[in-house]
Parts: C-alpha cells; sequence; structure tokens
C-alpha cells in the first residue's frame, strides 16, 4: 500500500460521507413533516419510543443526528428525559441498516441476479436514473427529485465503498500489515481503535463501512472485528456529547444515557466475547470475516444490547441524574439550534412556539380590557411580564427561521417560514395595541373615570367580536384550515360596522 492508496482511502471516505449527506437528505424530505408527527407521538412507553426511534433513524440515516435532536427537544421542554431512552435504544437498532446495505460489496458470485446486487453492478444505473429525476423535478418539493437525490446519494455511498475497497486491496498480501493487525486482537486495543476512528469522523456508519472495506481485502478475522465494531458504538456517542455542551441539566441527561447505554453494552458483550474466544474452541474466532459478518455483529450487538436493557430504561435514567445534578441557574429555552438537524421538525416546532405566543397575546388583550371594569394594580405588573414574554419570542422566533432559512429547503417549507415571519409580526402588534388599552384603562383608572353605561355594553359588544375574531383566526392557522381563514374577512367587516 503505497502514498496514493491512501489518497484513495481519503477519496473514497469522502465520498462515502458526502454521499451519506445526500441521501439522508433526500429521505428526510420525502419523510417531511412526518417525522414531527412519529416524533410527537413519543410517549414514556419504551416500546413505542423504541420503535419511533428505529423508524426516525431509518429515515434520516443517522443515530447521532436523531440524539442531537433530542437533546434540542429536552433543552427546548419539548419532551420529557423519560421518553428519549427508548428512541436513543431503537437509534442503535436502526443505524444498523447501513451496515446491512454496505455488505452488499462483499458478495462474490457468478450468477446474473447475484451480481446485480452488487455495488458495481446496479449503482451506475441508480445513479444515471436519480439524476432523471432530479432533472424532471420542478422543484424542491417534487418527490421525484428527492427521491433522485437519494438515488444519487446511495450511489456516491457505494462508489465511496469501493474506493475505499480498492485502496485497501493490496493490503491483503502485505504480511507486515498481517503482523499488525495482530495486536487489534486485544479486545481492550481494538475497543479503543473503534472508538476512536468513530469520535474522529463522528459517523459509526462511516467507521463500520471503513472495516467492512477493509474485511472485503480478507485481512481481518471475527477475533479484530467484534471488538472494534463494539468501540465504534461508544465512539459514535461523542457527538451527542459535543452536542449537550451548553444546554440545561435536562438535556445533558440526554447525552449521559446515550453514553451509558453503549458502555453498559460493552461491559455485557466484550466480557461474553472473550470467554467465547478463549472456552468455546468450535467458534470461527480466527477465521477471516466478511462485510455481511459485520453486518451481523453489529446487528447482534446493537439489538442484544437493546434486548437486554430495555427492561432496565428507569436504571438508566437513574444513572443520568446521579452523573449530573440538578443547576437551579437553568434558564427555559424556547427553540434550540439542535432542533435545525431536520428542518421540517424545526419549523413545526417554530409553529408551537408562535401559537403559545398568540395565547399569550390573547391574555394580555383580556386582562387590558378588565381593567376599564374592574381596575386592578396587580394586572398591571403580569401584563408587563408577559408582554417582555412575548418580545422574546418573537426575538428568539425570528432569529431562529433566518437560520432556519439558510437551510436547503423545499418550496412549502420556505412559504411555511414566511408565513411565520408574518404571524409572528401580526402577533406581536397586537400585544403592543393590549399594552396601549392597559395605559388608557391606568390613566382612567388613576382618575377614577367612568363610562356611560351604554357605551361600556358597546364596547363589551366590540371586545367580544376582536376576541371572537382572533380566536377563530389562531384556530385556522393551528389546524391550518384555508376554508375557516377565507371566512375571517366577513366578521373583520361586522367589526368595522360596529365600530363606525
Amino acid at each position: 500500500m503505497d502514498i496514493f492508496s491512501i489518497f484513495t482511502l481519503c477519496g473514497g471516505l469522502g465520498f462515502f460521507l458526502f454521499g451519506m449527506m445526500v441521501m439522508s437528505n433526500g429521505l428526510e424530505k420525502l419523510a417531511g413533516d412526518k417525522l414531527d408527527k412519529f416524533i410527537k407521538n413519543a410517549t414514556s412507553n419504551p416500546i413505542k419510543s423504541l420503535a419511533l426511534g428505529a423508524g426516525i433513524t431509518v429515515a434520516i440515516q443517522s443515530s447521532s443526528a436523531l440524539t442531537v435532536m433530542l437533546v434540542g427537544f429536552v433543552n427546548s421542554g419539548i419532551m420529557e428525559l423519560s421518553q428519549t431512552v427508548g428512541m436513543i435504544m431503537g437509534s442503535n437498532i436502526g443505524t444498523t441498516l447501513t451496515s446491512w446495505i454496505l455488505s452488499l460489496s462483499g458478495i462474490e458470485s457468478s450468477n446474473f441476479f447475484l451480481r446485480l446486487l452488487k455495488p458495481e453492478s446496479f449503482c451506475p444505473i441508480l445513479s444515471l436514473l436519480g439524476v432523471i429525476l432530479i432533472m424532471a423535478g420542478k422543484n424542491n418539493t417534487s418527490k421525484r427529485k428527492n427521491i433522485g437525490m437519494f438515488f444519487v446519494g446511495f450511489a456516491i455511498l457505494m462508489f465511496g465503498m469501493i474506493l475505499m475497497s480498492s485502496s485497501m486491496s493490496p493490503l491483503a498480501q502485505n504480511d507486515e500489515f498481517a503482523k499488525f493487525l495482530t495486536y487489534f486482537k486485544n479486545p481492550v486495543l481494538g475497543l479503543l481503535t473503534g472508538m476512536i476512528i468513530t469520535a474522529i469522523i463522528q459517523s459509526s456508519a462511516a467507521s463500520v463501512g471503513i472495516l467492512q472495506a477493509l474485511a472485503i481485502s480478507g485481512g481481518v478475522n471475527w477475533a479484530i472485528a467484534v471488538p472494534i465494531i463494539i468501540g465504534q458504538n461508544i465512539g459514535t456517542c461523542v457527538t451527542s456529547m459535543l452536542s449537550a455542551i451548553g444546554v440545561n441539566t435536562a438535556a445533558k441527561r440526554v447525552a449521559v444515557i446515550h453514553v451509558s447505554f453503549n458502555i453498559l453494552g460493552a461491559l455485557i458483550f466484550l466480557p461474553l466475547y472473550e470467554i467465547g474466544h478463549y472456552f468455546i474452541n468450535s467458534l470461527p474466532f480466527n477465521q477471516t470475516i466478511s462485510p455481511f459478518g459485520i453486518a451481523v455483529v453489529h446487528s447482534v450487538f446493537n439489538i442484544g444490547t437493546t434486548i437486554l436493557l430495555l427492561p432496565f430504561a428507569k436504571m438508566l435514567e437513574k444513572i443520568a441524574y446521579l452523573v449530573i445534578k440538578e443547576d437551579k441557574d437553568d434558564k427555559k429555552v424556547i427553540l434550540d439550534d439542535r432542533l435545525l438537524v431536520v428542518p421540517s421538525v424545526a419549523i413545526e416546532q417554530s409553529y408551537q412556539v408562535t401559537v403559545e405566543m398568540g395565547k399569550l397575546s390573547r391574555e394580555i388583550l383580556t386582562m387590558s380590557v378588565k381593567m376599564f371594569k374592574q381596575y386592578n394594580p396587580k394586572f398591571i405588573e403580569i401584563i408587563d411580564k408577559k408582554e417582555k414574554l412575548i418580545d422574546r419570542y418573537q426575538d428568539e422566533l425570528e432569529s431562529f427561521l433566518q437560520k432556519l432559512s439558510a437551510k436547503d429547503l423545499t418550496e412549502a417549507e420556505s412559504n411555511r417560514i414566511s408565513q411565520l415571519f408574518l404571524t409572528i409580526s401580526d402577533i406581536e402588534k397586537i400585544a403592543d395595541y393590549s399594552v396601549d388599552i392597559l395605559h388608557i384603562a391606568q390613566k382612567t383608572g388613576s382618575k377614577n373615570w367612568t363610562f356611560m353605561e351604554d357605551s361600556i355594553s358597546e364596547l363589551k359588544n366590540v371586545v367580544n367580536a376582536v376576541k371572537d375574531i382572533y380566536d377563530y383566526t389562531m384556530n385556522s392557522f393551528i389546524n391550518f384550515d384555508y376554508y375557516k381563514a377565507l371566512k375571517i374577512e366577513s366578521f373583520e367587516n361586522i367589526i368595522d360596522d360596529m365600530h363606525c
């Protein structure tokens, strides 16, 4: 293996990571709004959360991205810590799909149909089909374009895998490399190697892909591969650990659960591997492992760890509480930038915060008008606090949406962001008008001015009509009810007539 083989290996890894990014973007856009609906269904039921975690990881092709999102959800108060345990376990199962896809590279057969399964056979056709679909797609919302992105991303990923395999093929005849690999039969060294490599590239899928590419050269046996694979699962936790920097206590506990789960899995399976290695001679520890065998080991470890630790989900929570103590200085986070990992989810959460902002504005309006009927100085302080909170909501939402606008969005997602900007501005104006009403009420209350009964009755009718149209508008906004929104203008005309 010379310097050019190393260049090829680096290039292959680059194609692999880029292909995975393109493929996951295509899948995420195909999933669209369904992702946030899946996450909303997450409950404290570990089985349901487990299935959701596996499904979302398959959709976005990244267990690390899901864990980062979970940190963001808990940091924003959207999810409870208990809801994340099952999803973290499920993400470890969902990530095994990639290793099974990559195992296709190891198929060796002269059979026509089996040869079709090899990436070298179908990837060129898949990439051409993907490009045609992308060109046929009219815009970013086109399902054809997103399917094409998935195909092209998959083809690039597999091409990277082929490059990595070809760069490592000379190692099969290299005696010095064979001697070097014997060091990794030490399970602790193998585990550390897998952990460090995965931590550096921050992708367990890419780390497993490198190992599978090396396995194609025939230089890796079971005794070497097993500890490395176990270490890779620990190394992938580095992403969640980095994402936990600067978040609140509950969010840090999500990262602790992720790390604890994989470390406990290693502590269970590594001793079992050692016992089998030394006491069961019939097992093929010294035989060469194939990419398919690596996929099997990866799946057995992740699924086995989940089966063993799922009944102890509460124990993982307790470990997180022991490691991360309560912090009284935690500040409420309205929207966490970690949610930007998946734009469709980030947009949905922006809608939820906008709805909360709308409810606050409605409360201020009601309290301000009440001051005319019954002057209460305590209301002034409450309204002031809520108005400041609305201003904070506006600032954080607009900042978050600006960052979100820079992402690769579909046309529908871009339109929703534009609608949110307009809605946020209008809700804030209503809060400002409510404060203006409060100031008038303060003035009349402090001077003991009173209104005539007819004036109070007319004012009451107008205010009730305004509150009704506000509620009607917010309901149409929450439920995306276009036909209900069309009726609002006629209600506004009624209020205009009352005003005249």
